[in-house]
């Protein structure tokens, strides 16, 4: 007797004795945003079973860098296979993970007010959207390079909207950007005659709030990390904000130097320590799941 098997049966056979990964969906997503005068891009990336559980998830939102968009996360972060992965081997509760679009360092530079944009249109328009914990213990951060800036600037700045943050190679400069960094020709920080604008740098940089950080009584336990060969000498500037922020916080903040450059490879590498990092100090879902059908 011939015995023909399929390679679509010998997935089901395989399925039989392995659990499917949990899959998570990824959309994006616009909305028209007051501050900016037009539409703010997001994608969006929903856990397995989300539409049908009714409850409300931890969430993050999780930035981009210099002169990136939306989809760099996704394209080329491979969050939602990290995410999926993560979920799956209860190393983070199920999350609902906001990457949105920015035209600017995540501030309100000469070029767009990102960050009134951020805190005064994205964040009650995904409260408003989806179901997330609308509280500072449901709510983390995190970002890359220009995301991992805007990270810093925003925890330090907004110490009770955040539960933990992530700076992956945040382009932390103190006291301006090397040379060879995109923010001495970004147009958040070029002035009328499109030159760098040091002054506008420091108005803006991490050094400006943290000492009304530390004066208040709220901690944001904080991972930063960067590759030790970094071609913009993050390993020694993420160095000196891990020490201004030990100094504060001890327990509360972690450093990483890893093999690598300013690069995906970094980052991709490290996100998995990182999510689990900032879901640690955050609330768990939260409500009651249906009742399953005899």
């Amino acid at each position: 007797m011939n015995i023909h098997f399929s390679a679509a049966a010998a997935a089901v056979a395989a399925g039989a004795f392995a659990a499917p990964l949990v899959a998570g969906e990824v959309a994006h997503y616009t909305f028209p945003s007051e501050t900016l005068g037009r539409d703010y891009a997001y994608n969006i990336y929903l856990p397995d079973g989300y539409e049908d559980s009714g409850l409300e998830y931890p969430h993050m939102y999780l930035l981009h860098g210099s002169f990136g968009n939306e989809n760099d996360w996704v394209v080329k972060g491979e969050a939602q296979q990290t995410l999926d992965r993560l979920i799956d081997e209860g190393r983070i509760p199920p999350a609902v993970v906001v990457m949105p679009g920015s035209e600017s360092w995540w501030v309100d530079g000469y070029n767009e007010p990102a960050e009134t944009a951020f805190f005064d249109d994205l964040i009650p328009h995904i409260n408003d959207t989806w179901r997330v914990i609308d509280t500072r213990e449901g709510r983390v951060i995190g970002g890359l390079s220009a995301g991992g800036y805007g990270t810093v600037n925003f925890v330090l700045e907004h110490p009770d909207m955040f539960a933990a943050a992530a700076a992956l190679s945040p382009a932390s400069y103190v006291p301006v950007p090397p040379s060879n960094s995109s923010g001495n020709r970004h147009p958040a920080y070029l002035d009328a005659e499109g030159n760098f604008d040091p002054a506008k740098w420091e108005e803006l940089n991490y050094t400006a709030y943290i000492d009304d950080y530390k004066a208040q009584d709220t901690v944001v336990p904080m991972y930063i990390n960067s590759g030790d060969h970094d071609v913009f000498d993050i390993a020694y500037h993420g160095a000196v904000l891990y020490q201004e922020m030990r100094e504060h916080q001890p327990d509360n903040v972690e450093l990483r130097v890893i093999d690598g450059d300013h690069e995906w490879q970094v980052w991709v590498d490290t996100l998995p320590e990182a999510l689990e990092y900032v879901f640690s100090f955050a609330a768990r879902p939260q409500g009651t799941l249906p009742q399953a059908s005899n």
